[in-house]
């Protein structure tokens, strides 16, 4: 195993292994996880184009000053290439109204939280990847945090919604935190504030997204109809914070309307218009990077690239978006065990996630989703063909898939792959 990653115990006690058949065609095409990743994505897709040299230099440039983590090491930076072994990246989408626009709201409006928690893990084999969201008023243990401004340590707290620890310590509080919680080590970590994701949706010339049923909130400014809606820019940041118009109003279904949008924007990248593009895809990197605080251990544009070099031929149904199993309690939600741990056992193992819940009450199955055919076409008999024939029995059968051994998540786990195509279960002002 990787020196990134430290499982959280030997074994996968209780989880339930089920033989995954993956498809004679492979996609063969860029998978960028989330719509942080993206950028990492981008970068290696422009260093193909002979602009690479001042692509890279600008995109780099444009970056905010790198976050040093605690467990951080200034090992030497990969060479250009996939990435050796497995990765563990935390995105945090911080609230944050300082240096963003005006229409957000006073900078001193909200203090500054991480209202998106979410984990990329991929496999050592970079045969798979997942990314698991963790709700904002989760409760967690919070480990002591060094301050940002070097002058001491914020006490550890027993238990405090997890969106609160980038105000005590910033990123490198929230991987400290989310490393205790999952017993894995977490070298890489990106902070992205709206600026960012509206510049990417943008960047891509905008996200299809699908609405089942009409969505109203008037705290976002969001109304959508029924049927496919092409978003980007502002609306397609205030798709993503939309709560109140959506499933039971919750954070839990606005995290299942997050995880539909991030698996349309990896469909959008990994699509021949956005890749031939090399504008599209110069323009995706520093839109990203532009507005992304990194590690130090991401401030690389070659770390950068390695990365995504790992993540580009992966299927898209091998790219499992998935919630933590969570339960409510009093002021917000709380780990259900042993499901919770089940899942990070999984992780520090590397195996394959196998979905077995829904996609959450916030989305449902897209009826108008393209159907792939199935690479095993029975056979046809010609004209000519006896009916009555016997078939050869030394005769080759043609190759139906490969196998993979993953682990099937618990019920209580919520989520869908990327390959997956899900509307929005909206929900208008008279059910508010």
């Amino acid at each position: 195993m990787s020196d990134q990653l430290r499982p959280r115990s030997a074994g996968s006690k209780n989880l339930k292994t089920v033989a995954r058949h993956g498809r004679l065609k492979k996609s063969n095409a860029a998978v960028a996880v989330a719509k942080f990743i993206a950028g990492s994505v981008a970068v290696v897709l422009v260093s193909g184009f002979s602009v690479a040299a001042i692509a890279a230099y600008d995109v780099v440039a444009s970056a905010p000053p790198s976050v040093h983590l605690a467990n951080e090491s200034n090992g030497p930076v990969p060479s250009i290439g996939a990435i050796d072994g497995g990765v563990n990246m935390l995105v945090v989408g911080s609230d944050s109204r300082v240096g963003q626009e005006a229409r957000f709201g006073p900078e001193d409006s909200t203090g500054d939280l991480n209202d998106v928690t979410m984990l990329l893990h991929i496999s050592e084999d970079h045969s798979n990847a997942s990314v698991i969201s963790f709700p904002r008023d989760m409760f967690v243990a919070i480990p002591s945090c060094p301050k940002e401004d070097g002058s001491g340590s914020y006490s550890a707290m027993s238990s405090l919604k997890i969106n609160t620890t980038l105000t005590y310590g910033g990123l490198a509080c929230t991987v400290l935190t989310v490393e205790k919680l999952t017993g894995l080590s977490i070298p890489f970590a990106a902070e992205v504030q709206f600026s960012g994701v509206m510049a990417m949706s943008s960047a891509v010339g905008g996200v299809p997204v699908c609405v089942a049923t009409r969505i109203e909130d008037e705290y976002t400014g969001t109304f959508l109809d029924p049927g496919e809606h092409t978003l980007e820019g502002y609306e397609a940041l205030q798709f993503l914070r939309t709560r109140h118009g959506l499933g039971d109003g919750g954070d839990l279904t606005r995290i299942n309307n997050q995880q539909l949008f991030m698996s349309s924007l990896v469909r959008t990248i990994k699509s021949a218009d956005t890749l031939a593009d090399p504008t599209k895809v110069y323009a995706l990197a520093k839109a990203v990077t532009a507005n992304m605080r990194l590690s130090d251990s991401l401030s690389s544009v070659t770390t950068l690239a390695s990365i995504a070099i790992a993540l580009k031929d992966i299927d898209l149904d091998q790219v499992v978006f998935a919630q933590v199993p969570t339960g409510s309690t009093t002021g917000g939600v709380k780990a259900v065990q042993p499901a919770f741990d089940n899942l990070f056992e999984a992780v520090a193992a590397d195996q394959p996630l196998t979905l077995s819940g829904t996609t959450g009450r916030g989305t449902e199955a897209n009826p108008n989703a393209p159907v792939e055919p199935d690479p095993v076409a029975t056979a046809v008999p010609s004209a000519t063909t006896d009916p009555a024939a016997t078939a050869d029995p030394t005769a080759t059968e043609a190759p139906v898939a490969t196998e993979d051994t993953g682990v099937v998540l618990s019920e209580s786990v919520t989520g869908q792959t990327a390959g997956d195509y899900t509307c929005t279960r909206g929900r208008t002002l008279e059910n508010q």
